[in-house]
């Protein structure tokens, strides 16, 4: 089978298109899981703490923490994951803490961002952007 010179450059051009849809899906994928989790509701940049490394060198086990006095429930995302929600992490009104710690994994260098119900109904958001570095050289 012969390709034209047209057919190559249609199908680089599409191999191209198909490397990159997923990562601007997912920004978009995101924005929709926060609005879901606000009900549109505006956020707040205050009122929670988030801790991720700013260099981790392995993705597969990146630890985070979340904590927020006074919230019911804490949305934790990775914004550049296929899919990006990661945990939903909900408290009573007999937790002792409002925190939780876990591992993640990260496809790449991205955005970690955990948003907060309040037990008000008000929201808070707060975000961290690690870089993942592939056997420590980088990236």
């Amino acid at each position: 089978m012969e390709f034209t010179r047209r057919e190559t450059l249609a199908l680089g051009a599409g191999a191209a298109l198909m490397t990159v849809l997923p990562f601007r899906a997912s920004a978009a994928a995101a924005e929709d899981v926060i609005n879901e989790f606000t009900g549109g509701a505006a956020v707040a940049d205050a009122g929670i703490d988030l801790t991720a490394p700013e260099i981790a060198e392995n993705g597969n086990t990146v630890p985070v923490s979340v904590s927020a006095e006074g919230a019911t429930s804490i949305l934790l995302l990775a914004t550049g994951n296929p899919t990006p929600g990661v945990a939903t992490f909900n408290f009573g009104p007999l937790a002792g803490a409002q925190s939780a710690s876990t591992r993640i994994r990260l496809a790449g260098t991205q955005d970690v961002v955990a948003i907060a119900k309040l037990a008000d109904g008000s929201f808070a958001r707060a975000s961290k952007t690690v870089k993942v570095t592939i056997g420590g050289c980088g990236g």
